[in-house]
């Protein structure tokens, strides 16, 4: 198979999350541990930093990779989903995982997921551990897919583990309480591995420390620290939060990794520079400004919607579409009344019909028109702006996909 076949094959025989949702999460790890038996436990050969939360975790796997590269490591980061291409998951300093390891790794082991029906994800978490194996990193930094506790990436023993918040968000999955959910997210920590806290509230903060002293671990809460303000070329109002949480961890990493202030500053500064990670507050035009943001969970989308607010335009548009699990009931009320939507269903299984979100705007009394598909709603959008208006992409990680 070419590249073309061998992703086609992985997203279209296996259960893939990005696409179908609920169905693809498998509760438990036992195929994880098959594979990486088969592959002779990759995840054993380098270092690694295990990054979990509901919102941020990619923004904080990806400051703290830009980092430690500016310290002189050679990091791997693997992230999920991806916007544009599959390959994007798979880093080693800001570089794309080749085709040809791709396709080399899926032909190698193809029997043997077959035969054990490996899901899409728990693939692309063996092919990531293969990698960086093979490729020999200093450390790697593993984002968590989805919760934590059954997620394929928690095979590994990190040197420390991060959780950035709790939030609701595939409440089907992970439960429809703070502690439930943070619950899932906790069983990321190891035992007597340190792990740092992002943001917590008082239903989130006993079930840290229980974990915690349950694995003996120390805890930091980040947003307990006095730590300096730090500047970054990732401009969303939401990255202070995510700042303080990769300075915390960075403190930590000190005791296994040569990091000067200087690195710590300048991995804050160029972390699209160091990654290419996007679709976060991206700028794509300043006349109109044109934003694109992934936020599509409440917390993540009332931080935004506020940053909104403190921009200069005379009239806003925004190109907005979502996924069919959202908690509409939860998101519609944070959007503004002075926008024009234009809306569009995101092109994945999953998007939610544009007519269906239509009729839920119409009872929050938005203006919206409704096009074909996500770059349709974004050109008409064009159309209709000036140089002193705005618009923002968002909604859903798959929305942005399609515009960048």
């Amino acid at each position: 198979m070419n590249y073309q076949e061998t992703i086609d094959w992985m997203f279209n025989q296996l259960p893939m999350y990005q696409k179908i949702g609920a169905q693809a999460y498998k509760k438990d790890l036992t195929n994880t541990l098959a594979l990486a038996k088969h592959l002779n436990f990759p995840e054993t050969k380098f270092r690694s930093i295990h990054v979990a939360g509901t919102n941020g975790k990619g923004s904080s796997s990806s400051m703290i990779a830009s980092i430690l590269q500016e310290a002189g490591y050679k990091v791997g980061l693997y992230t999920s989903p991806h916007l544009k291409d599959f390959r994007e998951r798979i880093k080693i300093n800001g570089i794309e995982i080749s085709k040809e390891f791709v396709i080399n790794f899926i032909s190698t082991n193809k029997i043997f997921f077959e035969e054990n029906q490996l899901s899409f994800f728990e693939m692309t978490v063996g092919l990531a551990f293969e990698y960086f194996a093979q490729l020999q990193v200093d450390v790697a930094i593993i984002e968590v897919g989805l919760g934590g506790r059954l997620d394929s990436t928690n095979i590994i023993t990190p040197l420390v583990s991060v959780i950035t918040n709790i939030g609701f968000d595939h409440v089907a999955i992970l439960g429809n309480s703070y502690q439930e959910i943070a619950f899932e997210k906790a069983g990321i920590i190891k035992p007597n591995v340190p792990v740092v806290i992002g943001q917590y509230n008082n239903e989130t903060k006993p079930v840290f420390i229980s974990k915690a002293n349950e694995t003996q671990s120390k805890i930091i809460f980040a947003s307990e620290l006095d730590l300096p303000e730090v500047t970054s070329d990732l401009k969303g109002n939401y990255q202070q939060f995510n700042k303080k949480t990769v300075q915390a961890t960075i403190q930590v990493l000190r005791k296994h990794f040569k990091i000067s202030e200087e690195n710590e500053v300048n991995g804050f500064r160029n972390v699209v520079k160091n990654t290419n990670l996007q679709g976060r507050w991206q700028v794509l035009s300043k006349s109109p400004l044109i934003v694109a943001d992934t936020a599509h969970n409440k917390d993540g989308l009332e931080i935004v919607m506020n940053q909104i607010t403190e921009q200069d335009f005379n009239k806003l548009l925004f190109v907005f579409g979502v996924v069919n699990d959202k908690d509409l009931a939860e998101i519609l009320p944070l959007l503004p009344l002075n926008a024009k939507y234009f809306i569009a269903k995101p092109d994945v299984p999953r998007g939610l019909e544009a007519s269906d979100l239509g009729k839920k705007m119409e009872k929050f009394d938005l203006n919206f028109e409704v096009f074909d598909s996500i770059p349709l709603a974004l050109e008409k959008a064009k159309l209709e702006a000036n140089s002193d208006d705005m618009i923002y992409i968002g909604g859903s990680t798959f929305v942005v996909a399609e515009i960048l």
